[in-house]
């Protein structure tokens, strides 16, 4: 995992962490509660998905340009 997804992924579980905690921590009822939480979950998972989903696509782009790369290096060796 290079630096840049590590970043990623600690800013992710820090909002993560901070959203819980400021929600468990807000004087609400508890139907309330639940429902931000609920809330809250299902718009880190949607980010979390386009994380992912971008370094998927940038995964696919790098792999495809060593897939060049390395072609271009075998033509000028034949």
């Amino acid at each position: 995992m290079n630096n840049s997804a590590k970043i990623l992924t600690a800013l992710a579980a820090g909002a993560a962490a901070g959203a819980t905690l400021g929600v468990l921590f807000a004087p609400d009822k508890g139907s309330e509660t639940r429902k931000k939480i609920s809330e809250q979950g299902k718009k880190i998972s949607g980010g979390l998905r386009k994380t992912l989903r971008h370094g998927k696509e940038k995964l696919n782009s790098i792999k495809e340009d060593l897939k060049q790369e390395i072609k271009e290096r075998t033509e000028e060796f034949a």
